[in-house]
């Protein structure tokens, strides 16, 4: 059950809550509850001889908020994974916004107001105005801006930014026992939490594709978001049990299932140890089918936990990140080192570049921003980027030049219409011809292909590949645009349902196609990154996946235990259903006697 809480009543007071598990594990220890400033701001009138002390208070606040950034960025050790970097350097540019660091000051002389008053006003506009992207991702950065927000009052509070020496000692003596209970958590927060091995995390809000839930994959801690009311219903020092696969936080529990979570820990730690054992190992069918793992990366550091995973190349990147968070598009210099980076360090593997995935709701600020009725369905991607010729000409250039240095492939997000399709094809060759003029080396072949996350271009998907190198099936908009569901609404999250027949149909068309005109296929939402999906994947002809660096092994375990003649079998029957409470007791089929063994000692 995602998207909702749900309390059930054990023995009293015991109870659990259920929400979006976002890292798998489990972990057991003691609640320790983290301050939400947002909700301790009032409202209070200034005299008019007070108000330049209150700006300079405000001024002062920000300038603290900067600098315990950057002593936090530069004390990152080596090893930290990059995202971290990237959240921090993110919020450093949110913070020197002058939307959050002078518009508040105008508020402060116009309403006579406190300063924590006045940014609190000032995130509420800027929030609303990240309400109206369509796009989940950069829909989730307004979760940035609020966590910018609340260091900054916390500061004009008097709150520590970071633990007492007091709570750092024992933090020290019981840190793998202590589980953060927050509103919500900051990736800056967390990493300063990681430091001191804290067991786990949950709050009441964010989504899975927020940055705590990315930097919680990342480090591999067990992690529950959207939980709603944990914050308030859970006290200080309670004993919880936070099971990040299940997405289900157990508070007080009784004897009986604390002595079958210890067991569920015991066992689930032993086999993430035993996963490292295949990290070098080939993906291969046990009837010899060779199968590609590839990883989905953000920035060009996200490279790192690709190689470290055991990834054999890079199957999605988004370059939004780019063009994140600033007012100028990035320069074709800027891109073109980006992309070159990512490409030289996967040393002749594939790397597969997204090109841009904004709209006309996705502006560089909130100053051009334009209404959108209903941006789900409105100006974003590929239709973004017709509209805009320079700016897509500047981005191909970019790719076209790095390809010189590695085996760049160009990924087309959001295709509708064949006509979108072979606009960017001479805006592609419009960009080879500039360079050629120049004299500029690129790759003469670079593979175009496109992502199937319509409804449309699934059924007409053989249509698609005909005119496409490859093609990528980005389930996570695929299963939103297929059951008109949008998957942040909490009210509707929970019909968000990957193994709906309808959605498995149009991947299994567009797997059909893409195989019937021997052109490679990839999935590359979270459905990839899904384990107990893998198999039923494979039975349905896939043999390239592409999910976050964290999930491959286990993935790889499912594919080394596989034999795709016989999966095939069992996924023709899954795709004849019709009644989706009939699928998921037929997922078990997919698993052999030994296996079904395993899963039940779990």
């Amino acid at each position: 059950m995602t998207g909702t809480t749900n309390v059930t009543a054990f023995s009293s007071p015991s109870f659990s809550l259920h929400g979006v598990g976002v890292s798998s594990g489990i972990a057991i220890g003691h609640a320790h509850l983290v301050s939400n400033a947002l909700l301790e701001v009032v409202h209070y009138q200034l005299p008019q001889h007070l108000i330049e002390d209150e700006i300079q208070r405000f001024a002062d606040a920000v300038a603290t908020v900067k600098h315990d950034l950057e002593h936090i960025h530069e004390s990152l050790r080596k090893n930290a994974p990059a995202e971290i970097s990237a959240f921090i350097n993110t919020h450093l540019m949110m913070l020197a916004d002058k939307s959050l660091s002078e518009t508040p000051k105008d508020i402060i002389r116009k309403e006579l107001c406190n300063a924590e008053w006045a940014i609190k006003l000032q995130m509420d506009e800027v929030v609303e105005q990240f309400e109206q992207i369509e796009d989940d991702y950069l829909r989730e950065r307004k979760q940035d801006v609020i966590q910018v927000v609340e260091r900054v009052i916390k500061v004009l509070l008097g709150h520590p930014h970071q633990l007492s020496s007091e709570q750092q000692t024992s933090a020290l003596q019981q840190e793998r026992k202590l589980i953060l209970v927050a509103h919500d958590i900051s990736p800056a927060d967390a990493i300063q939490f990681k430091q001191h091995e804290f067991a786990a995390f949950i709050t009441d809000v964010g989504g899975v594709t927020s940055h705590t839930a990315i930097l919680a994959r990342s480090l591999n801690i067990p992690s529950i978001v959207a939980l709603q009311k944990a914050r308030d219903l859970i006290h200080d020092g309670e004993l919880i049990i936070v099971d990040g696969k299940q997405g289900v936080v157990i508070v007080n529990p009784d004897k009986s299932i604390l002595t079958e979570y210890k067991l569920r820990q015991e066992q689930w730690e032993l086999e993430q140890q035993k996963l490292q054992r295949i990290k070098s190992t080939k993906a291969i069918t046990l009837d010899g089918e060779n199968i590609e793992l590839f990883a989905n990366i953000e920035v060009p550091e996200d490279v790192v936990a690709a190689k470290a995973s055991g990834a054999t190349g890079i199957g999605l990147y988004r370059t939004e990140f780019l063009f994140m968070n600033r007012r100028e598009m990035p320069s074709e210099e800027e891109q073109f080192i980006a992309y070159k980076s990512v490409a030289e360090a996967m040393k002749g593997q594939p790397v597969i570049i997204r090109t841009l995935d904004l709209g006309a709701d996705k502006q560089l600020s909130g100053e051009s921003e334009t209404e959108c009725a209903n941006p789900a369905l409105g100006l974003r991607a590929i239709r973004y980027c017709l509209s805009e010729p320079q700016i897509f000409h500047t981005q191909l250039r970019a790719l076209l030049r790095a390809s010189a240095f590695g085996q760049i492939k160009i990924l087309i997000p959001m295709l509708s219409a064949l006509s979108e399709l072979r606009q960017s094809k001479l805006l592609l060759e419009r960009a080879k011809t500039s360079l050629r003029k120049e004299n500029t080396p690129f790759n003469e072949n670079i593979s175009l292909g496109g992502m199937i996350e319509i409804p449309a271009a699934a059924i007409n998907a053989e249509a698609f590949a005909t005119e496409l190198d490859f093609l990528s099936i980005g389930t996570n908009d695929l299963i939103q645009y297929t059951l008109a569901i949008d998957r942040t609404d909490d009210s509707v999250a929970h019909l968000y349902n990957p193994l709906h027949p309808a959605v498995l149909k149009l991947i299994s068309l567009t797997i059909k196609a893409a195989n019937k005109l021997g052109k490679p296929v990839s999935v590359c939402g979270e459905m990839a990154g899904e384990a107990k999906l893998t198999k039923l994947l494979l039975g349905m002809g896939l043999r390239q996946f592409s999910m976050h660096p964290s999930h491959i092994l286990s993935v790889k375990q499912q594919i080394l235990h596989s034999q795709v003649n016989q999966l095939a079998h069992h996924a023709k029957k899954i795709l004849a259903l019709s009644d989706i409470e009939k699928i998921e007791p037929l997922l078990t089929k997919f698993y052999t006697p030994i296996e079904m063994r395993a899963k039940a000692r779990h």
